[in-house]
């Protein structure tokens, strides 16, 4: 297809430092003479050219897409509207659901308190293993045992709070948990507990979710390997040699290995989307604002989501349920309409449009667009029709999120900067060394990029009802033996793995990652679809037409705590 838009994302080839040399190269950047390497960083990494562009619209600091009045100011879905099982688990391997756990208890053949015993020895083996899985990184068994009583007896008398009743969910280390520290993912944050849940959290303890504890991620999202040098790098239950992906690294590590159907995570560049799909599951990253930020650490405001990664589309519905809607707390909540997911169990998907961008969805390994090709083909199949999009702006959008990301995170640093910057891993002291260096003139002009990023994207979804692309441009990569323990610099990688995320999160647009297939080595591969505001329903539809055709496979690390 000769593309009327000039298609301008590039793969990049750029040096690979671990060990003494990126040593040496933090030093050097962090010194008085970083500043002669910034020229050169800055042009390889794009920042050269964005600033020499001419942006002239105004600036969008929040994506925010609903400016109505709140509808009946509800706070989430009502019990009555989650969804249930579904009807066909798909093929191949079958992953123990929310919707297991609780029919199992119905039934008696075991009780949340038995389960929470097998999920606390099963956490504790995970960590003892050679190598450790290292998805949760910190579990309190008393709570956990105490939840399960509650919930047990709940159950017993026949009042569930919900069909998340006595269910194990892990919740990512960027969001407070009562009487657990939040470290996001640091080696000096979280020194004391905190006094109070998240709203998410909140939300989930009133729906009676078994609480198992804090998962792992990339230290303070900042990049998608998932790889902490201070709380251990987390293991891809594929393949333990091969990263999950990140930040949510332990959330996603968590659900493929059976240690919950449902875990919590934050995503501001792909930081669910990625994991989820290099470990082979489903990630949901909803419109900006449909989920409340209160209570999560405060990274990267403008474009950070908290979401579901789970087991299966149902879970994540399940959980998305739960979660969204309106909170007094975060008033950037309090812009969406209700929250829906009308017509989200709906198969037939006739009049459905799907929009792929071919140089887009095809700058991606081999394997990886041949399974999309693939799933597309089945979702003609059930009744959509593909329909060819352009996309403009791509490379200067991948540039205004990578000075809003990085710009925000620097500031929220900027207070511990001085004690504890030493203490960051070397990936991350090299990423705010050079977001310290960035401009306001650089921030305000990429708050002008976004809003054009916005209205291309939007004119798009006048055409079409979802965006197409792989979730990935690869699959899981390989851990480097040299990275381990303090880390490594790959900027090459870690281009291909963001390739297609941050546009839904510098737009708000809601997103979801759900499998596409797998490598012939068992490596998963995950597509991507990005749909209009407040439309998470039609994504969770996709990602369950999907489930009905891509035969699962094992992972080679899991725990059934149901056997």
């Amino acid at each position: 297809m000769n593309s009327k838009v000039n298609y301008d994302l590039k793969s990049v080839k750029l040096p690979y430092l671990s060990g003494l040399p990126l040593r040496l190269f933090v030093w050097l950047l962090e010194s008085p003479l970083g500043v002669l390497l910034l020229p050169k960083l800055f042009t390889d990494a794009g920042i050269t050219a964005f600033r020499e562009q001419q942006v002239d619209e105004h600036t969008t600091m929040h994506p925010l897409h609903f400016t109505g009045r709140l509808a009946g100011n509800a706070t989430s879905l009502p019990p009555a509207e989650l969804p249930g099982p579904t009807a066909n688990p798909g093929p191949g391997f079958h992953y123990t659901t929310a919707h297991d756990y609780a029919q199992a208890y119905r039934d008696g053949r075991t009780n949340p308190e038995q389960v929470a015993q097998k999920v606390v020895a099963a956490i504790s083996a995970s960590n003892a293993a050679e190598p450790p899985l290292r998805a949760i990184i910190a579990s309190q068994t008393e709570a956990i045992l105490a939840q399960a009583r509650a919930s047990a007896d709940r159950i017993r008398s026949g009042q569930p709070l919900s069909p998340l009743d006595g269910v194990p969910v892990a919740v990512k280390d960027e969001l407070d948990i009562a009487a657990y520290p939040t470290t996001g993912g640091t080696a000096f944050l979280g020194k004391s507990a905190a006094a109070q849940d998240s709203t998410v959290v909140a939300r989930l303890r009133a729906a009676g979710a078994l609480l198992i504890g804090k998962a792992n991620m990339h230290e303070i999202g900042i990049a998608v390997t998932g790889l902490n040098p201070h709380h251990g790098t987390t293991r891809n239950p594929y393949n333990p040699q091969h990263f999950t992906g990140g930040s949510s690294s332990g959330s996603a590590a968590a659900v493929a290995a059976g240690l919950c159907p449902i875990a919590i995570g934050a995503d501001g560049g792909g930081s669910i989307r990625i994991p989820a799909a290099l470990c082979g599951i489903v990630g949901l990253k909803a419109t900006f604002g449909r989920v409340s930020e209160y209570g999560a650490v405060p990274l990267d405001w403008s474009v950070a989501h908290i979401g579901p990664l789970a087991a299966t589309a149902a879970d994540a519905a399940l959980a998305y349920g739960i979660i969204a809607g309106a909170d007094p707390k975060d008033p950037l909540s309090l812009h969406q309409p209700t929250p829906t997911l009308d017509g989200w169990q709906q198969l037939d998907l006739s009049g459905l449009r799907l929009g792929v961008y071919r140089p887009w969805f095809e700058h991606a390994d081999a394997e990886m667009v041949s399974a999309c090709s693939t799933l597309l083909d089945e979702f003609v199949g059930m009744g959509a029709a593909v329909h060819d999009i352009e996309i403009a702006g791509l490379e200067m959008g991948r540039i205004a999120h990578l000075i809003t990301i990085a710009g925000e995170m620097a500031q929220a640093m900027d207070s511990y900067h001085d004690q504890h910057h030493k203490q960051h891993g070397l990936d991350v002291r090299t990423n705010l060394t050079l977001a310290r260096a960035f401009t306001t003139r650089d921030y305000v002009k990429a708050q002008r990029v976004r809003t054009r990023l916005i209205e291309n994207f939007n004119a798009v979804l006048q055409q079409v009802d979802v965006i197409i692309t792989p979730t990935t441009a690869i699959p899981a990569p390989a851990i480097p033996p040299n990275a381990l323990p303090l880390g490594n610099s790959d900027l090459t990688t870690l281009t291909e793995i963001m390739r297609f995320a941050p546009p839904a999160n510098l737009t708000g647009l809601p997103a979801i990652s759900f499998p596409a297939g797998y490598t012939p080595t068992g490596l998963p591969l995950g597509m991507q679809a990005i749909g209009r505001a407040w439309d998470e329903a039609t994504l969770l539809r996709l990602a369950l037409a999907a489930e009905g055709v891509v035969e699962r496979q094992a992972p080679q690390w899991h725990y059934s705590l149901l056997a």
